[in-house]
């Protein structure tokens, strides 16, 4: 709970570097990398009856565990925005600190999950107990917290005395964004531990999956993730993480023939950004490669 101590307004922000969102049918949660949109900010209502906490879209409805499954025949079932007659446990959520994250579990023991891997997985959202070591990191998020609860009973507070708790660097605002007074206010009082205009350590890895022949589609750019590691080991890891995939091979493709190479130990120096393909093992062109040995 201490990750929303005070908090009126938060952002929640999953392993995959996206922020949890609010679709504009009034209905669908989902998961996108711009969080600097209204649809990524969450009303936090505190519940007196224990830890748990009601989180209220802009749209003024809660998010909400549902019965309904994400797909027949797989676990995982549907995380919605509803606005019941009747306040019920389907939109309360219990905060969990798990090291510098928090989970979000229901009041039935399933917690909150940000899916990757392939459509219809890819940038959706479940509540779900991850079974598959891949995804254990999927229920963790990050709180960043853009508004504070103020009592009319109480001086208000320094903005430099608050004690706010961002895990992770959010993303830079774009542009002609709107973000709260409050949030612009606290950011450049320096009350977040990592500023927004800190330069973000790392290099960006931009990737797709290839099909079973080893093609790419062309003109697409793919999905992308900020990544600080040095090594192909530890790259295919993040990889597996990020696509739900298992035993992958991660390549580079040729701009000159279109061909595609398995990457070797170590990635290029001074971060640069790298345009990478995601190769299954099992696939007709990944039997043909030879993984690289593990560090």
């Amino acid at each position: 709970m201490e990750f929303f101590q005070k908090a009126k307004t938060v952002r929640l922000r999953n392993r995959h570097e996206k922020y949890l969102v609010a679709e504009e049918d009034e209905e669908s949660v989902t998961q996108e990398r711009n969080g600097s949109s209204k649809a990524a900010r969450w009303i936090v209502e505190f519940i007196q009856d224990g830890n748990f906490i009601r989180l209220k879209s802009c749209y003024g409805k809660y998010l909400t565990a549902s019965n309904a499954p994400f797909l027949l025949g797989m676990t995982g079932n549907k995380v919605l925005q509803t606005l019941p007659r009747r306040l019920d446990s389907s939109i309360e959520w219990e905060p969990i600190k798990d090291g510098l994250h928090v989970k979000l579990k229901t009041r039935y023991g399933n917690f909150l999950r940000a899916n990757g891997g392939l459509p219809p997985w890819r940038n959706s959202v479940t509540h779900d107990i991850p079974h598959r070591t891949a995804t254990q990191d999927w229920i963790l998020w990050d709180v960043d917290v853009l508004e504070i609860q103020v009592h009319a009973d109480s001086p208000k507070p320094r903005v430099d005395e608050v004690v706010v708790h961002p895990i992770s660097e959010p993303s830079s605002p774009r542009k002609g964004s709107n973000l709260s007074k409050n949030y612009m206010k606290l950011e450049s009082s320096g009350s977040f531990v990592n500023s927004t205009h800190k330069a973000v350590d790392g290099r960006m890895i931009y990737y797709t999956i290839a099909d079973d022949n080893g093609n790419v589609e062309d003109g697409i750019e793919g999905e992308c993730f900020n990544f600080k590691g040095n090594g192909v080991y530890e790259l295919t890891h993040k990889l597996e993480e990020e696509t739900g995939l298992e035993d992958i091979i991660v390549c580079t493709q040729s701009p000159l023939n279109g061909k595609l190479y398995p990457l070797k130990l170590q990635l290029p120096p001074n971060n640069t950004t790298m345009h990478v393909v995601v190769v299954p093992s099992s696939s007709r062109a990944g039997r043909g490669f030879t993984k690289p040995d593990s560090q």
